[in-house]
């Protein structure tokens, strides 16, 4: 439907507020300073969010994620990606700007809110994550990489290969960066935002 992209944030917005609100919930002094982190850098994510499909929406002259995912190149297109890519590690707790293995309270962001988690509850929680990984990963790869063909089955084995190669590229990135310290982490964020707006500003003139 029409707007569908306002709800896309929406829905992000509210599955943050949701674990937010759990790992408060479980009264630990160590999830509030998670949720605390976590929020104040999810204010910088959204944002970068917000500028992509804004350049989107100018772009195609739409607001619905069916007809903003368009092709584009060049410059624009490229701040773009690189913008989407850093928010996509940062929205799923990826290095450089978290470690998901780490066991350190004090370091963590995402996963000190759900040390208290377990049983079925806990795996809603990792399935949350997978599933936004898996989104987050489809929206970078219909910007980077729009593909249509007349056979959809065609398109169905490209979007598997393109997810395949976003996992492999998060997987280097992994491999070859380390992890920032948490001060650093609002620097790369707001760079994130940067690109983005510059995209904007290219992609729509």
């Amino acid at each position: 439907f029409r707007g569908d992209a306002l709800l896309f944030v929406g829905l992000l917005g509210a599955a943050r507020f949701a674990v937010a609100l759990a790992a408060l919930d479980t009264g630990s002094a160590f999830e509030g300073m998670g949720v605390a982190r976590e929020v104040s850098y999810a204010v910088i994510a959204e944002a970068a969010i917000l500028a992509a499909l804004l350049t989107l929406a100018l772009q195609s002259g739409s607001v619905s994620l069916a007809s903003m995912l368009v092709p584009s190149a060049g410059a624009g297109a490229a701040l773009l990606a690189v913008g989407l890519f850093a928010v996509l590690l940062a929205e799923n707790c990826r290095v450089p700007f978290d470690d998901p293995n780490t066991h350190l309270e004090l370091t963590m962001i995402h996963e000190v809110m759900v040390l208290d988690h377990g049983g079925p509850a806990f795996g809603l929680v990792l399935y949350g994550a997978s599933v936004k990984l898996f989104v987050l990963s489809a929206l970078f790869l219909r910007v980077v990489f729009p593909f249509s063909a007349i056979d959809p089955n065609l398109d169905w084995v490209a979007f598997v290969a393109g997810i395949l190669l976003v996992a492999i590229a998060i997987g280097v990135v992994e491999s070859v960066m380390a992890r920032l310290r948490l001060v650093k982490v609002p620097q790369l964020l707001v760079g994130a935002c940067v690109l983005s707006a510059f995209g904007m500003l290219l992609l729509a003139r």
